[in-house]
């Protein structure tokens, strides 16, 4: 990977929702990008926090007992072990995500999809 990367053109790249790419990593993080649309599954992460940054659009993150709704320049952690569903009701949405390095996005690797490097 090059020392920088234009969230932009990354995001230019791509167009299917739910499927995050990886843009950069440190430590034994991945910085992923992701579009998303509509609702995601209930879910949650056993082992770890997960972060989620608006970059563009409005995102509810429902959790059992409350939604919290985010814009751009907005950010939630997700604590570990905590059902989440991520929901885009109106239109596309533009995350960076920053999750362990194979984390699965469903939290289960049999049914999640496999983050790309781009």
């Amino acid at each position: 990977m090059s020392d920088r990367v234009n969230l932009d053109e990354k995001l230019g790249s791509f167009s299917d929702h739910w499927a995050p790419r990886i843009v950069a990593r440190y430590n034994d993080h991945e910085v992923r990008l992701v579009k998303v649309e509509g609702e995601f599954i209930w879910h949650q992460h056993d082992d770890t926090d997960e972060l989620f940054l608006i970059l563009d659009g409005t995102l509810d993150m429902e959790f059992r007992d409350r939604t919290v709704t985010l814009g751009p320049g907005e950010l939630i952690v997700v604590p570990k072990g905590t059902e989440h569903r991520p929901c885009a009701r109106n239109g596309e949405v533009q995350l960076m995500l920053i999750d362990p390095r194979d984390m699965p996005n469903t939290g289960d690797p049999a049914t999640a999809t496999v983050a790309v490097e781009i």
